[in-house]
């Protein structure tokens, strides 16, 4: 069993995927400064030290005194329309405070590192699905800053002989029982979704209804937050196999957003309301992985990313979560 840094491990995917490694029986330390993070998402059994990944002689000491076998590297800063607005925090925070981590690995010897990375690094694609070996040209500075380091990552691997797996998700979804998406401000789609069906808001915007797709609404690729987590488990497995890895992480099947807003209307058992409006910026009609690379070179398989599945846990995850706010406001 491995002992595994985890760092943003506070937030969506890394909690789950903390959640995860606990359950298979690996020791998890979280390292994680609250910005978009919450502290009662880090699993019970999970060393938590809040800390920023820039802190250098924060981080120092924590390695100065723990030893890890490999680490998981989520905190980044993900919001796409501020990183149009305002790319310097996300170089900052993305690419500089990422290259400090990486610096005080190298000083204590880690070299097994799995990172969070995105198919926003591909911007729009020249064809679907896409292949890890197609052209990358991000048209936000949140993929931008994910190539950056993953290219970063690259040259560690060949001058230090690291061993580097770069797992980028396409549409990360879904929930499990106890964590799921909680982002401020929220702008996904399922989650904006559950918030109209419970009247948090009055309608739900559809971005665009002209393109040239089936129902002139953008297709995107879905995957589970928990077979997400699988596969950075499974990634475990090229530890210490010095090289650069990349992965696609879907399942080269993709849903328009009408079709999503359909089943969360099954799902939930009521309409939503809709507007729609013009298109946003940037936004590819299609985004569809292939996902052939990952499975035959880790052996991952999705297995909880069925649409229905997708929307029901993350509906049951918001019930919960209501239900959680009732209590303790009667407190």
């Amino acid at each position: 069993m491995a002992n595994v840094l985890v760092t943003g491990g506070a937030g969506y995917v890394g909690s789950v995927c903390c959640a995860e490694l606990l359950r298979q029986g690996h020791s998890v330390t979280v390292v994680d400064d609250l910005s978009t993070g919450f502290k009662d998402a880090v699993p019970a059994g999970v060393a938590f030290f809040y800390l920023d990944i820039g802190n250098r002689a924060g981080l120092q000491s924590l390695l100065h005194n723990n030893r890890f076998d490999a680490v998981f590297h989520f905190a980044a800063k993900a919001l796409v329309p501020e990183s149009v607005s305002n790319p310097g925090v996300f170089f900052e925070q993305n690419v500089a405070s990422s290259i400090t981590l990486l610096e005080v690995l190298r000083e204590a010897a880690i070299k097994n590192f799995i990172f969070s990375s995105s198919a926003a690094v591909y911007g729009m694609p020249e064809r679907v699905p896409i292949d890890e070996d197609d052209p990358k040209n991000p048209v936000n500075s949140y993929g931008e800053t994910k190539l950056m380091l993953e290219r970063a990552l690259e040259w560690y691997a060949r001058a230090y002989g690291w061993s580097v797996t770069a797992l980028r998700y396409f549409n990360a979804a879904g929930a499990t029982v106890e964590l799921g998406e909680r982002h401020d401000p929220e702008t996904h789609i399922i989650p904006l979704l559950l918030q109209v069906a419970l009247g948090e808001r009055k309608f739900f915007s559809v971005y665009g209804d002209d393109y040239d797709t089936p129902d002139g609404t953008c297709l995107r690729d879905y995957v589970h937050v928990l077979d997400i987590a699988g596969a950075h488990i499974r990634a475990l497995g090229k530890m210490n196999q010095p090289g650069m890895r990349s992965y696609n992480i879907g399942l080269g099947q993709t849903y328009s957003v009408l079709q999503v807003c359909q089943a969360v209307e099954r799902v939930v058992g009521r309409t939503i309301p809709i507007r729609h409006e013009k298109r946003r910026a940037g936004d590819p009609a299609v985004l569809c992985a292939s996902p052939a690379r990952i499975m035959q070179e880790l052996g991952w398989k999705p297995e909880h990313s069925s649409l229905e599945e997708i929307v029901s846990s993350a509906w049951q995850r918001k019930l919960n979560q209501t239900r959680e706010r009732s209590v303790s406001s009667r407190k």
